[in-house]
């Protein structure tokens, strides 16, 4: 936080409340906290007198209730104030390590005008453009004091940024989802590196990466940051009225997803919305005459979506869009009324496999009816408590209502908190249901928790791959571990885990938890409580907000916690808490210790896609005292569909063990000649979730949740291409042409005409008819070319040519018994479409005598491989155009149907002529031919009469001599 929001906020927090103290680091979120950094500490309160540090360390002004503390040696420095009269304030044991890193990435966002407007249309790859340097880390400032001091903020920086690149810094972005990689797009220009980064909605988080260069002994800190589309907060409209929370009531809050930076919060003078953490925000309002003064002011539960903002008012749920505020209900498959609560997915995981429907991002519920939400306001009532009577054998008579839904981590599932009883005097019980929407599958919980009829209880999911969660009423968190096996209430040193009696008789307003497993309870009072996944008692934290400034805890883009505060004045303000330094301090003087000392895998990406005959192998080690006896713990949660190996190697040195296991995960079932090969391949999909951790925890330890899922099935992002045909090598264009229907495979009454489609063919190869074709089928998927096509595969031409044959015989390919071809396939499947009567499903291969039938092993084998040299001949007798499509045989490949079109066109012969035509020439060839004859002999007769009649006749006319 900068100086000047740092000033206000004190100024707001020392206004009333008890006297408290806390500190802060120049870097942000805290990422660089060591020997190098000035420490800035905060007294609020009325009775400081001075600091007390040890040896080690020195503070600027040791009277000043804000000054500077700097620690020339590394580790645990007990830092306290000391304030005037009886009594003294909390020390806290600030962990200051020693650490080479002293610079961060500055970066900033710009978005071109053409990729903004596209995002209006919802088009969903555009590019952002990175403008990144250095910026040294005690120089960092806030947004509104770089804009003042920008000519010596961003200079000095600037300098720095040119100075580390002469010694060969250039930095990278690394996706952590997709383990891609952006370099920079030119030379540094004006001491800013330029990168161009992809807009996605499955691999916003991204991490900036340098060289490992030093300057003046120090190095670059990676920072991890979140890159989604441009969000847009709604727009404030003039005579908008507040809609907010009842009078006095606790801050409720809500944030997407998977976008952690787009936030909102109401409270009972406003509601905020952010799309970044809110250092920047807008208040949002509602048009005049559509609620009710009562109404505006009674929301009771709040939710963020990409359709908008919804609010529950007095059972009814409302939408906010940038456009209007509607009210929902019947029209959207909604109940008009008696709504008890609204929800949305905790956990963010951008890709998973989903066999059936879309999933849903949303919950809906009375108490008596559940429905799921789905985008563009979808809605659907999916299940009542008389239905869940039935399956779960209650009494008709018996009381059941749905008292809370939540989604666990599984990304296909969601949980219900029924609430049950018979006389429902005194207690009930609460029950779980699990919902699985992709198996459409209702399971029962081995859990029951007794709670006073008059409790409500909430409850969140851990980020775990078994199903584990923390449930809390007004005074104690209730913890269910490892698929609910452990069960009991999160202990306390005192009071029996009470949290209210340890808190100045406050309730609990939040429980935040993290991807870390990390968890803190948050009072009504802003007192707060620690403990972490699969821990089973807490500890209270160092008192850090004032009493009575209302509050709450929200998650960075990061996963970090921060605080949200709102002042009386109608203002909202984020304030970075150091969640793990606290953490650390209030464990120290307990002595408590990570049984172990190590705890590292590869698992570099939360999800891998499964197809047929790959694997996935984990790698993971632990390193722990000797003697301790720690082992690594593979849970798995999902259908059994893998089976698993286990390579474990151990060794003991210096008194540490180092225990490395390699986990893999592979499938072998055999799809081949099966009696119903897409019902096996549907029982043998699904999706796993996993965790690798330590057998034992504790509170101090580094972060060990490693959850990740195997999805075993088609990768819609998998495709096949033939090499050697794209889209640019040719005139781009459409154009008809006609095949003979003699060579049309039906045999039609006249010739087709075909439409030569550029954007779904691609450029036709064209080959000379003595040329023959074999396919080289590559595979693709979203990060490009993966491998050649190796199994069998077989092509058809769509439009039904079947003028071309095979250089292979079934004998030369090695058959024992007739092979499948096109005829014998449309024979056996006449009621189905030439593209389905062959495929993985029907294929059986013809190099067994127990498969199949003898035949003429003579004929064409119309089967091709790489390896078979089987190659498309054309005829010789006319040219054509064939647009053919391949689609994989194997059935042992993909659990894809993996096809592609390619197009052929040949030439180099002369059409042969018509027969009309033909005869035709022949008959004026004859008529020609005739016609001289005939000319030709009154031409010769006239000759004849000229030479021989009349020379006869003169002759005859000569008088004799005599």
């Amino acid at each position: 936080m900068s100086a000047q929001g740092v000033a206000v906020l004190l100024s707001w927090l020392s206004c009333c409340g008890s006297a408290l103290w806390r500190y802060s680091s120049n870097s942000p979120s805290y990422h660089i906290f060591s020997t190098r950094s000035t420490i800035t500490l905060e007294y609020e309160g009325t009775s400081f007198l001075e600091w007390s540090v040890p040896g080690t360390c020195s503070v600027k002004n040791k009277s000043s209730p804000r000054t500077e503390l700097r620690c020339s040696s590394p580790g645990v420095h007990t830092i306290r104030p000391v304030v005037v009269g009886p009594g003294s304030e909390e020390e806290r044991n600030l962990s200051v390590p020693s650490s080479h890193i002293c610079f961060l990435w500055y970066y900033r966002a710009m978005l071109s005008l053409y990729g903004y407007m596209t995002q209006k249309m919802q088009i969903p790859v555009r590019f952002y453009g990175m403008q990144m340097n250095l910026h040294y880390c005690l120089c960092l400032w806030s947004h509104t004091q770089e804009i003042n001091a920008k000519s010596n903020v961003m200079k000095n920086s600037i300098i720095l940024s040119k100075q580390l690149a002469t010694l060969g810094q250039k930095p990278t972005i690394f996706t952590s989802l997709q383990r891609k990689v952006y370099f920079p797009d030119s030379k540094m220009k004006n001491g800013t590196w330029h990168i161009s980064v992809p807009m996605t909605t499955d691999d916003v988080l991204k991490e900036i990466k340098g060289n490992q260069v030093a300057f003046q002994d120090c190095f670059i800190a990676d920072v991890l940051f979140l890159l989604t589309f441009p969000l847009l907060t709604m727009p404030e409209i003039p005579d908008s009225l507040p809609i907010t929370s009842p009078q006095g009531s606790q801050l409720i809050l809500a944030w997407a997803t998977c976008v952690l930076s787009s936030v909102v919060v109401v409270a009972d003078m406003e509601t905020f919305q952010t799309n970044d953490s809110f250092r920047t925000w807008t208040r949002i309002r509602v048009p005049p005459n559509i609620l009710t003064d009562d109404e505006r002011h009674n929301v009771s539960d709040v939710n963020i979506s990409w359709d908008g903002i919804f609010f529950l008012i007095n059972g009814i749920l409302y939408i906010k869009t940038f456009t209007a505020f509607k009210r929902l209900g019947r029209n959207e498959n909604l109940p008009d009324g008696g709504i008890i609560g609204i929800t949305s997915r905790k956990w963010c995981w951008a890709r998973h496999l989903l066999k059936s429907k879309i999933r849903s991002i949303f919950a809906v519920w009375t108490k008596s009816e559940l429905y799921l939400g789905y985008p563009l306001l979808k809605f659907m009532k999916i299940m009542t408590t008389e239905k869940l009577k039935s399956l779960l054998n209650i009494s008709p008579t018996d009381t059941l209502t749905i008292h809370n839904v939540e989604y666990p981590g599984h990304p296909l599932e969601i949980a219900l908190l029924l609430s049950y009883c018979s006389a429902c005097t005194v207690n009930k019980k609460i029950y779980v249901v699990i919902y699985n929407e992709d198996t459409e599958q209702w399971m029962n919980q081995d859990f029951a928790l007794d709670v006073p009829s008059d409790t409500f209880v909430n409850a969140h999911f851990l980020y775990s791959a078994l199903p584990e969660l923390v449930l809390w009423d007004k005074h104690r968190v209730y913890y269910c571990y490892h698929n609910f096996t452990e069960t009991g209430v999160i202990q306390t040193p005192t009071e029996f885990g009470n949290l209210s009696r340890l808190s100045q008789n406050s309730t609990i307003h939040i429980i935040f938890i993290d991807y870390y497993g990390n968890v803190v309870v948050k009072m009504e009072n802003n007192i707060m409580f620690y403990f972490k996944a699969n821990i089973k008692d807490a500890v209270k934290l160092h008192a850090w907000t004032n009493s009575t400034l209302k509050s709450a805890v929200s998650m960075s883009s990061s996963g970090l916690m921060y605080l949200i505060h709102v002042f009386e004045n109608g203002t909202i303000r984020p304030q970075e808490y150091p969640l793990r330094l606290e953490a650390k301090s209030v464990t120290f003087n307990s002595k408590e210790k990570c049984p172990y000392v190590a705890f590292l895998n590869n698992i570099f990406s939360v999800f891998f896609f499964l197809d047929k005959g790959q694997n996935v192998s984990i790698w993971t080690q632990i390193v722990y005292p000797e003697n301790v006896g720690l082992y690594i713990v593979v849970e798995s949660y999902g259908p059994n569909i893998l089976q698993e190996t286990y390579q474990v190697h151990y060794e003991v040195a210096l008194g540490y063990c180092t225990k490395t296991m390699t986990v893999t995960f592979f499938q072998n079932v055999n799809y081949e000649a099966v009696d119903d090969y897409f019902k096996l391949q549907h029982q043998n999909t699904g999706l796993l979730l996993l965790h690798m951790r330590p057998s034992d925890s504790a509170r101090p330890c580094p972060i060990s949740q490693k959850v990740f899922q195997i999805a075993v099935g088609c990768n819609p992002r998998k495709y096949i291409a033939v090499k050697g045909f794209n889209k640019k090598e040719c005139l781009q264009h459409d154009f008809f042409y006609h095949i003979e229907k003699s060579y049309l495979r039906n045999k039609p009454s006249k010739n087709l005409r075909v439409k030569y489609n550029w954007k779904e063919y691609g450029c036709p190869l064209r080959l000379d008819f003595r040329e023959k074709f074999h396919p080289l089928v590559q595979l693709y998927n979203e990060n490009g070319y993966v491998e050649d096509v190796e199994v069998n595969f077989i092509v058809w031409e769509i439009h039904g040519r079947n003028d071309y044959s095979f250089n292979n015989t079934m004998k030369k390919s090695g058959c024992l018994n007739e092979a499948q071809t096109w005829k014998s396939m449309i024979e056996l499947n006449k009621h189905l479409p030439l593209e389905e009567v062959w495929g993985p499903e029907n294929y059986k291969h013809c190099f067994s005598y127990a498969i199949g039938k003898p035949g003429d092993l003579n004929q064409p084998y119309e089967i091709i491989n790489k390896s078979n040299y089987n190659h498309l001949v054309w005829p010789i007798d006319h040219s054509g155009m064939y647009v053919f499509r391949v689609k994989i045989l194997d059935p042992n490949y993909s659990f894809c149907n993996l096809t592609t079109i390619f197009a052929i066109e040949t030439f180099g012969m002369i059409p042969s002529p018509s027969g009309y035509l033909v005869a035709a020439f022949l008959f004026v060839l004859m008529l020609l031919f005739f016609s001289i004859l005939v000319l030709s002999y009154f031409h010769y007769m006239r000759i004849y009469k000229q030479c021989i009649y009349e020379t006869l006749n003169k002759y005859e006319r000569t008088p004799k001599n005599n």
